[in-house]
């Protein structure tokens, strides 16, 4: 098996899972966000404005951010944060730039007019650091929130089309089977943007999932590999209810709006702490989009 399965980088940096307890963790500062067209979930929110009456507010978008940080910090965990940037005005949402492995980061390579540039801010951040670099996305469009690390020695890799492309994560799935892990790759439905959107560890074989969205034949391989579910339903997951944040020790950072969701997982034990983050689910991205783990404890 190969080491980093069981041990961290030299550097000290990356993680070998997903769900165990979150030491650092990478976000953004939101000083420039605004809602533009920018996907299926934000084209929504926009179409629908006559109906529902809701705008965007700066100030609460920035509130809510801030909640979810003093969460991460009650918790313990150290919080680092890409530069704010007025022309990369969604920079914030710190998955899909890179995305962090064992082996250090990947820097990805966003499809987006809006954010096709983010990976600088990214690469500068990695470098000041001094936190390594594994890869780059070239072959084609890929985007760190398909990027799952499923448990150590398993990632499951997604693509829609519109973000990331089935080069990219071809490519992607390439680079973590050479370094000895198993990598399955798996086309999702666009309005669900990223993996990530469909599929987030909670726990040692247990997922968050939408599986009524997910192909039949990826249930049966999860499931085949012993994984299990919390199952999110249609409506909670097309609002972004499956992307959440386990922090560990099971503690469950999600969202106010996943209501079902989050008596589920307290009913299993969890301690869930739900923000209000509308401002940013209704702009395109959750709590697990905006926040990037880069130091977790070994599974």
């Amino acid at each position: 098996m190969n080491a980093a399965v069981e041990t961290e980088s030299a550097s000290g940096w990356g993680i070998t899972n997903d769900y165990a307890r979150l030491r650092d963790v990478l976000l953004g500062r939101p000083e420039y966000y605004r809602w533009v067209d920018a996907g299926p979930i934000i084209q929504r929110t926009l179409l629908n404005q006559e109906h529902t009456g809701i705008r965007f507010d700066l100030q609460v978008a920035m509130a809510q951010h801030s909640e979810m940080v003093s969460i991460y910090e009650g918790e313990g965990v150290r919080c680092h944060y890409i530069d704010a940037d007025p022309v990369l005005h969604r920079n914030f949402f710190a998955r899909d730039s890179s995305a962090m492995s064992p082996w250090g980061a990947l820097i990805c390579h966003m499809q987006l007019k809006c954010r096709r540039a983010d990976y600088v801010t990214a690469i500068r951040f990695y470098q000041e650091n001094r936190i390594p670099i594994w890869r780059y996305a070239s072959a084609g469009h890929f985007e760190g929130g398909d990027f799952v690390i499923l448990e150590p020695g398993t990632v499951l890799i997604g693509f829609c089309g519109e973000r990331s492309e089935q080069e990219g994560s071809e490519q992607v799935a390439g680079f973590v089977r050479e370094e000895g892990w198993e990598a399955m790759v798996a086309p999702i439905s666009r309005e669900f943007v990223h993996m990530d959107g469909l599929v987030v560890p909670l726990a040692p074989k247990l997922l968050v999932a939408c599986v009524d969205a997910m192909e039949e034949w990826l249930v049966r391989w999860l499931r085949g590999r012993g994984f299990e579910f919390v199952e999110v339903g249609y409506a909670e997951a097309k609002n972004l209810g499956v992307n959440l944040v386990a922090l560990g020790n099971d503690k469950v950072l999600s969202m106010k709006g996943s209501t079902q969701l989050n008596e589920k997982m307290r009913a299993l034990g969890f301690t869930v702490y739900d923000p209000d983050m509308s401002m940013f689910t209704l702009g395109g991205g959750g709590v697990h989009c905006l926040s990037q783990a880069l130091r977790r404890d070994a599974a």
